[in-house]
């Protein structure tokens, strides 16, 4: 996948480049357009778009399980400490939100 970003990358950035005139042009956009309507970059391209909304849903629950899991340690590291850490700052508002 990252060598077909590159060679677009590199294509475009030919394009807007180079000064080889409109003939040049039109030979890289006709490639372009046989390069992506060619049977088999459409079957890869179907097939990463299949595979991406499979794995979706799993990639959802891990993102889930990692937020929990990272407001579960935030919030024993501050029971732990026995109080509220924006009591203990001055310059960190409290829970009515008063500035001292």
């Amino acid at each position: 996948m990252s060598k077909i970003l590159l060679v677009a990358a590199g294509a475009a950035g030919y394009v807007l480049g180079a000064r080889a005139g409109r003939g040049r042009y039109d030979e890289i956009v006709e490639l372009t357009q046989r390069v992506w309507t060619n049977p088999k970059v459409q079957r890869a391209t179907s097939d990463v778009q299949h595979r991406a909304r499979e794995q979706a849903p799993l990639v959802g629950e891990k993102i889930g399980d990692a937020a929990k899991k990272a407001a579960a340690s935030v919030q024993s590291k501050v029971t732990s400490n026995g109080s509220d850490t924006t009591s203990s700052n001055p310059n960190i508002a409290g829970p009515q939100g008063d500035l001292p």
